[in-house]
């Protein structure tokens, strides 16, 4: 959806045909089990969240950081839009019947004591921008985000689903 925002229909499509063309095995599993794919060989690249790596790198499983330690992450776009990122979000309904409260919750979740909860915890990244202490994912650092309002993402997704479909992925 961004890139069909970014760059327009006909360019998203044909990336997605270089993706669908390049795949090593049918799009499978989860984050943790593509990240366990890279690791063991089966395949060179793959898609998954960064805080999957973080969580992986921190375990007590011997087996999830060995896969891991044999990853790297690259955040695409540096030279241009930037890496998209997923967001979480949370609002405050118009007619929340405890407005004040419901405010108050969200103040919360975006002090600095939470935000570096989620980073520390969850190896996330902060959503406050300049609250991040360190790296939720060693190795990593600072990267250029792209800026592309989310509502653009609603109102492509449709559009990028039907290009899934046409170059075949299931």
């Amino acid at each position: 959806a961004s890139l069909i925002e970014h760059e327009g229909q006909a360019s998203a499509e044909h990336w997605a045909k270089g993706v669908y063309a390049n795949l090593a095995q049918p799009p499978q599993g989860n984050d943790t089990s593509n990240i366990e794919a890279v690791g063991a060989g089966e395949c060179r690249i793959s898609v998954v969240n960064t805080y999957y790596i973080g969580r992986m790198l921190g375990s007590d499983n011997p087996a999830d950081v060995a896969a891991a330690e044999k990853t790297g992450l690259i955040f695409p776009n540096q030279a241009g839009r930037g890496t998209h990122v997923n967001i979480s979000g949370a609002g405050v309904m118009k007619y929340a019947p405890d407005r004040e409260n419901a405010i108050r919750f969200l103040e919360f979740l975006t002090s600095d004591w939470v935000q570096n909860a989620f980073t520390e915890r969850n190896h996330e990244y902060t959503v406050v921008p300049g609250l991040m202490k360190k790296s939720p994912v060693p190795g990593t650092g600072a990267f250029k985000e792209d800026e592309l309002n989310a509502s653009a993402l609603g109102e492509n997704q449709a559009e990028a689903v039907r290009i899934y479909d046409r170059v075949g992925w299931q």
